[in-house]
């Protein structure tokens, strides 16, 4: 297996971040395992020219939320679905963020599985069952905003369980959605326009690629590298301008083995193409995700600061003028002097990071004092 194989399949195991939280101490809540897995089983694929720029969008109109400015460099942490659904752990993660350098909250609106965690008005989330009432994001963003916490908000967007079996002639391939189907564009977007009226600052963007793996093999991924890439950009691009136009920022998150590959992995993404389109690119560097021999390492996993510091260095003649990089790091399977070294690396190249926990539990030891 390739390096760059070895970490793609990783990635499909655990989603966005890792499906276990092992490092040890007292956190900031009862320890609640994620696990996150994509799958793809069947072929279909959908066609359509239809731009959903033209698309009446079906989010609630609201008067304008108030905002809070992005900070120079975003220092983050993700709120669990655990977590937002725990009012008592969330205030928890508010007295933490107090307490350190921690800026940024980092929520889900719309999960792997395609729930949606809050009382949605897009009608096709309500019509494919998708909706599930965890937490009140008015309430909790308004929390937020007291503390002077600038909020982003993930939205898993061409993997969804509900859609594909609700409409399975959007499946690209099982639970994947065909991104080059324009029309498939209008959901994600729909719902990433309401969470900016519900008053997020940022919507990111997650999966937002074609699938890997089998679910690729059984599919009709388009062949070239740069029509996978220019479909992705092409949807990250209207999906900018339409959350411009409400007062959000955008971002993607992206696989972190495409900051140092000649390729798009076959998911189209690169961090030429895509960083031009979005305000910030978070790529996913885990070191955990690296196979054997990663940049001379028997095994990544024992070198965090190393395998940041190359990744970003690699990224950085790409990446496009005026984008933030913030990456997700990993704050699973770590210590605390693990998980600093990682924001060290970023911290020098005047990156942002925002720390990956499946369960959403945090020590204060995890971060730097100042």
């Amino acid at each position: 297996m390739t390096f760059a194989r070895a970490w793609i399949a990783m990635a499909v195991l655990v989603g966005c971040g890792g499906s276990a939280d092992l490092a040890a101490g007292t956190t900031i809540g009862s320890s609640t395992s994620s696990t996150e897995i994509a799958a793809g089983t069947s072929a279909t694929t959908a066609t359509s020219t239809a731009p959903p720029a033209t698309t009446p969008s079906t989010a609630p109109t609201t008067s304008a939320p108030q905002r809070t400015p992005p900070p120079e460099i975003v220092r983050g942490l993700r709120v669990s679905e655990f977590t937002a659904g725990d009012r008592e752990r969330f205030d928890a993660l508010l007295d933490l963020a107090d307490a350190s350098i921690v800026n940024t909250l980092v929520f889900d609106t719309k999960t792997e599985a395609g729930n949606v965690l809050y009382e949605s008005e897009v009608e096709l989330a309500d019509e494919i069952g998708a909706v599930r009432n965890v937490y009140d994001p008015a309430e909790l963003l308004a929390a937020a905003r007291e503390h002077d916490l600038y909020t982003i908000t993930r939205i898993v967007t061409f993997e969804d369980d509900h859609w594909s079996r609700a409409r399975p002639a959007a499946s690209l391939a099982g639970t994947w959605l065909n991104a080059a189907d324009r029309t498939n564009w209008a959901y994600p977007i729909d719902l990433a326009v309401e969470a900016c009226r519900l008053g997020f600052d940022e919507i990111q963007f997650d999966y937002v690629r074609f699938p890997d793996g089998q679910a690729a093999r059984r599919s009709d991924v388009p062949a070239t590298m740069e029509e996978r890439t220019d479909t992705i950009a092409e949807f990250l691009d209207s999906a900018r301008a339409r959350l411009a136009e409400e007062g959000c920022r955008t971002s993607a998150a992206v696989f972190g083995i495409v900051t140092a590959s000649a390729t798009d992995e076959g998911i189209g993404q690169t961090v030429d193409a895509l960083s031009g389109n979005v305000d910030a690119l978070s790529p996913m560097l885990y070191p955990s995700h690296y196979g054997p021999g990663w940049i001379g390492f028997d095994d990544p996993n024992d070198h965090p600061g190393p395998v940041i510091a190359h990744a970003l260095d690699a990224a950085a003649p790409d990446l496009a003028a005026g984008t933030k990089m913030q990456p997700w790091i990993q704050a699973f399977y770590y210590n605390g002097e693990q998980i600093r070294a990682q924001i060290s690396e970023a911290e020098q190249r005047g990156a942002g990071w925002m720390l990956w926990n499946a369960s959403g539990n945090y020590r204060t030891d995890w971060l730097p004092a100042s």
